[in-house]
């Protein structure tokens, strides 16, 4: 209770600051320095039955120092709460260097290219639907689930990714990634296809990933972890936006091969649209996932989400939110606020 009135207060200091600015930049010469984020406190009642507080937020920072009008190079480091949840130091450190017209370097702790050109769905709440969502985090599934449709391959290793820079609204790279604790190896591929201009506006992706003996890997916070001999993971999504509607439709598979312990491999498959008039907007998001699907031997779980959501733009830097809906058969309210920096 001490911990909801704390977040009660903070929100009302948060509605009561003047607006401030998007973002946080520095610039001289050519050096630049960026910092960016976001917080979000509230609360959600599974069941109807208990008031839970959740908490989500993330910041990034970002330096980069321009060799000339064509090379550049910068160091990022930026943290967040499901970083913390998993008891990691970062979301992601990594050092860049982007050649104009040509693409980028990214060296370090990150997400992989399948991941970073990948499309989600339009939600417009606050339960983080498309990166490890908080409504798994105080409802506890049933069974395994695959709780997004953006694939990933873990972030707890040096990696190396190559982007290409956007040509005619296509962008494309590739990952690599080893000396871990979790598998040997990893390889991952992915590419985004934007229409950003005309009266409908689309965007198209797709991405592949290999890893080779993943050794109790653990890249999702609610799905168990995995040990097999590979695992490969292929990833779809498609935005298509028309004046203030916006529609997504994305899917995620994995197969494990020879998996020991609770089958979490399957697919996922969600569609989502958003509506937005002035400084309100609403969504409505559905995610299905089935795993043990590819196993004779395991026993299938498939779980249905639906969750509707609402957000009211109280100023450029601070929003109001609600979502109810259900999730392993637990229908659940939840609202909170959320502050953009």
């Amino acid at each position: 209770m001490k911990r909801l009135k704390n977040s009660v207060a903070l929100i009302a200091v948060i509605i009561s600051m003047p607006g401030i600015a998007s973002a946080i930049e520095y610039n001289t010469g050519n050096f630049s320095a960026k910092l960016t984020g976001y917080a979000t406190g509230g609360i959600i009642e599974p069941e109807f039955k208990s008031t839970l507080f959740i908490g989500d937020w993330r910041a990034r920072g970002q330096i980069t120092y321009a060799v000339n009008d064509a090379n550049k190079l910068g160091f990022v480091y930026a943290m967040d709460q499901a970083a913390l949840d998993k008891g990691n130091f970062s979301r992601e450190t990594f050092a860049l260097w982007e050649v104009r017209d040509l693409g980028r370097v990214e060296i370090g702790y990150t997400d992989s290219v399948a991941r970073k050109l990948g499309v989600g769905l339009p939600d417009v709440g606050g339960l983080r639907i498309n990166d490890r969502p908080l409504y798994n985090e105080k409802i506890t599934p049933e069974g395994a689930i695959i709780p997004d449709t953006t694939l990933t391959s873990g972030r707890n290793a040096p990696r190396i990714n190559l982007t290409s820079a956007p040509n005619l609204g296509l962008q494309y790279g590739f990952s690599a990634t080893g000396f871990s604790d979790d598998y040997d190896w990893a390889l991952d591929a992915g590419l985004k296809l934007r229409r950003p201009h005309g009266k409908i506006k689309t965007a198209y992706s797709f991405g592949v990933s290999f890893m080779d003996n993943p050794d109790a890997f653990d890249p999702e916070v609610y799905m168990p972890a995995v040990t097999a001999d590979w695992r490969a993971q292929m990833s779809l999504g498609m935005n298509l936006q028309y004046n203030s509607w916006v529609w997504g439709l994305t899917g995620r598979m994995i197969y494990d091969q020879d998996p020991i312990g609770i089958a979490s491999d399957g697919f996922v498959l969600g569609t989502g649209v958003s509506y937005d008039l002035l400084k309100y907007t609403i969504s409505l998001t559905y995610m299905f996932s089935d795993t043990g699907v590819w196993h004779k031997d395991a026993p299938n779980f498939r779980d249905n989400t639906v969750v509707v959501s609402y957000r009211y733009k109280y100023s450029e830097n601070v929003d109001l939110w609600m979502s109810g809906g259900t999730t392993s058969k637990t229908p659940f309210f939840s609202a909170g606020l959320r502050l953009t920096f």
